[in-house]
């Protein structure tokens, strides 16, 4: 079960899973410092062919867009959590559904917030293969 005590970086996170879910972009993006960044997956993708990443408020709005709001429901299946520093890593599963199909992205999920608590940087450590291979029909 993820641990639930106050920490800046928890309450980030679990804000953004909060407005993920509720389908709520502005929410979302006001989470975020104004050069944050978004890595998800890390490295390479077709949201990000060059794997630099999402830097800047149009950027992330950009990848809301690409990634976030194509899908018909994003639910965040976590089972611990670990706050160190200013950053906070999630263990689990993200389960997208889109087009009449599930798919679980397993990982570690970390988010790291600046001095007044924004989003500097939300990190995704997933593999696009694995999680492909878990798609299937919706029930």
């Amino acid at each position: 079960m993820t641990a639930t005590t106050d920490h800046p970086a928890r309450t980030a996170g679990l804000a953004s899973q909060a407005a993920v879910r509720a389908r709520n972009k502005d929410a979302w993006l006001d989470l975020f410092a104004e050069d944050g960044i978004v890595e998800d997956p890390i490295g390479p993708s077709g949201f990000d062919p060059e794997g630099k990443g999402h830097r800047g408020r149009d950027a992330i709005a950009a990848f809301w867009d690409k990634a976030i709001a194509k899908t018909d429901s994003i639910e965040f299946l976590f089972t611990d959590s670990f706050a160190c520093g200013n950053e906070i890593a999630f263990t689990g599963t993200i389960r997208s559904t889109l087009g009449g199909h599930r798919i679980d992205a397993d990982g570690v999920f970390t988010y790291r917030v600046d001095e007044h608590g924004k989003i500097a940087a939300l990190r995704a450590f997933w593999e696009i293969d694995r999680a492909m291979a878990t798609a299937r029909p919706v029930d």
